[in-house]
């Protein structure tokens, strides 16, 4: 669970957010209370029209009048109603999409450790759920909870002035609603942040569920992630059932003490007005009053909920905006001039932030030649991934430094960097997009569509991606979510030829033809011996066949370099590499081929 903060030190910080829209609020506030002044105007008639005119041999046209002044008073509430929206619902969608749009921005910014540690459910239910909520609560609940305390005082005030003994009953009621109330708000603070945190962790089970569902039918597993499932939804459950409950107990209390006090006023009020202390007019306007201040009262445990909901929901929007990007540019940034692509480890170190005393890789020492492609290999965990991801900066040296062409990786901006660097992960990520949109991801977009077309062909026919113009529109075909309509093979070379698209001066590839069957990847490597002469590149190594595409091989043991050097030579002289090339996996397998044929198996059955 979160820290507590005070509610007005968390609503504080939507401030700058709302400020250029602050005028159009006011104006809201202002019709919304001018409404709620109106409302209060009109038994102020009542008690005129009682007491003054309504008197033995009185004219009827003054009931003619009072009810055309109320009718007046109710047509101009209502129009100060409508006012009211028109003033705010516009700027208050403008406040939630710009906070979106610099959440998004914001999480595009993070490093990659931020997005290891968060859920992708509790980042989408902080960008929809919780913004949707602080919109409406921004354009109807924060105006409707201050009209409805100054309706209620303002309301008191001239309840005072008809009658102090009947308002002093009144006011009674409102000592239990304060202390209740305050227990009220740190319970319900609580149960509501807890529910917005359990939604986020049901969004996350709902798409890691989407996204494994091949996994999950193939193993056949669905009724255990059914089960799961229910379990967290039963717990949401439970939780939205006691704020309601809670909720429920606060309107409860609001709703009978100032009814229970009514009653009593009204007797006390019957005895004053026979006594002759009080009179007919000022009795009926007092409780025409009254009943004009009990919506609000009653409506104010609604509106109390909905502002903790929002301290939650702000709360949780600036634990996310608030994380400290540490991959960021330096004040002087060094502009890349002609790159030959030396790419050199000094002495690096890295080390996960949640364990900086277990370092992944340790003084690494490595020269990759301009134009020279580097196998590196090792057994599994020895820290091959995390050398690759801190030649993008996806991950800063912990310790030493990663040059190119002798400069710091940090004296570059990170754009000017990741325009130099190419990646081509194992675990292949595409976008819900056209097959040309993914493949042209990193190509810049002010180059001509003549040669946008000639770099596509290129990159396809360089990672023997030639099935994607089979597909049923071509190019233009929508992959899907994530690219999982294709085969696991068909993800790797559409994301090979984005890497190659992109035209890097160093290309990084952790092993990106992992599930391509033996042909394609001979005709795979063959291109890239052609399209790679002028690019240094580094990849990581999984099977033999992929090692004969490196000029050298450095061999990765226990987070260091244990040994530099040709295929050939490492063989001959180094037996720890002769355990690692023996141990390497010969036969590539398309997985998702082998789950989608599994599909088929059990559904023929």
């Amino acid at each position: 669970m979160a820290k507590q903060t005070p509610f007005f030190t968390s609503i504080r910080r939507l401030y700058p957010h709302v400020r250029p829209i602050m005028p159009r609020l006011v104006l809201g506030l202002i019709s919304a209370l001018l409404a709620s002044i109106v409302a209060l105007a009109i038994p102020q008639v009542l008690r005129v029209l009682i007491n003054d005119w309504l008197t033995p041999g009185g004219s009827s046209q003054a009931v003619w009048i009072a009810s055309a002044v109320i009718l007046g008073l109710g047509i101009a509430e209502a129009g100060l109603v409508a006012l009211r929206r028109q003033f705010v619902i516009n700027p208050a969608t403008t406040v939630e999409t710009r906070m979106r749009v610099s959440l998004y921005n914001h999480l595009q910014d993070l490093t990659v450790s931020f997005h290891d540690r968060w859920g992708s459910g509790q980042l989408l239910s902080r960008a929809m759920t919780d913004l949707n909520f602080l919109r409406r609560w921004m354009a109807f609940g924060a105006i409707m909870l201050v009209v409805t305390t100054l309706t209620v005082v303002i309301g008191v005030v001239v309840m005072f002035a008809m009658s102090w003994q009947l308002a002093l009953i009144f006011l009674a009621a409102a000592v239990p609603i304060m202390v209740y109330g305050y227990r009220f708000r740190t319970r319900f603070s609580k149960v509501a942040r807890r529910s917005q945190d359990q939604a986020g962790d049901l969004a996350t089970t709902v798409e890691e569920s989407v996204h494994g569902i091949r996994v999950l039918k193939a193993f056949g597993r669905s009724r255990e992630a059914l089960e799961n499932f229910n379990e967290q939804a039963e717990e949401l459950r439970q939780t939205e059932i006691a704020k309601a409950k809670h909720l429920a107990t606060f309107s409860l209390v609001v709703t009978l003490l100032p009814e229970l006090a009514l009653g009593a006023g009204l007797v006390v009020g019957v005895m004053l007005a026979a006594a002759g202390q009080l009179s007919i007019g000022s009795l009926v306007a007092f409780f025409a009053t009254a009943a004009v201040i009990a919506a609000p009262v009653e409506f104010c445990g609604m509106l109390l909920a909905m502002a903790l909901t929002a301290k939650s929901a702000v709360d949780r929007h600036f634990e996310v905006m608030e994380s400290v990007n540490t991959i960021t540019n330096p004040e002087q940034p060094r502009r890349p001039a002609e790159l030959r692509g030396a790419l050199s480890f000094h002495n690096a170190t890295f080390a996960f932030e949640d364990a900086p005393d277990k370092p992944i890789l340790k003084n690494i020492c490595l020269d990759i030649r301009p134009g020279e492609t580097m196998a590196l290999v090792g057994i599994t965990g020895s820290g091959k991934s995390a050398l690759l991801q801190l030649v993008p900066r996806l991950f800063d040296v912990t310790a030493g430094s990663v040059t190119i062409d002798g400069v710091d990786l940090r004296e570059f901006s990170v754009e000017d960097l990741r325009a130099i660097v190419a990646v081509a992960f194992e675990d292949t990520t595409l976008f819900s997009s056209s097959v040309r949109d993914n493949v042209l991801l990193g190509v810049r977009a002010d180059e001509p569509a003549e040669r946008r077309e000639q770099i596509l062909a290129e990159a396809l026919d360089t990672a023997q991606a030639h099935f994607a113009n089979s597909l049923p529109e071509g190019l233009d075909t929508l992959i899907g979510e994530e690219g999982l309509s294709l085969s696991g093979g068909q993800r790797q070379r559409i994301a090979l030829a984005r890497a190659v698209a992109a035209g890097p001066k160093v290309l990084v590839l952790d092993d990106p033809l992992s599930a391509l069957d033996v042909n394609t990847e001979e005709l795979v490597e063959a291109r890239l011996r052609e399209v790679l002469t002028d690019t240094t590149t580094l990849i990581v190594a999984h099977r033999p066949s992929t090692v004969a595409l490196a000029d050298r091989v450095a061999l990765l043991e226990d987070g260091r370099i244990a040994a530099v050097g040709t295929h050939t030579e490492l063989l001959a002289e180094n037996s720890h590499y002769r355990y690692v090339i023996a141990s390497l996996d010969p036969e590539p397998r398309d997985l998702d081929s082998e789950l989608s044929a599994l599909e088929a198996e059990e559904l023929s059955r």
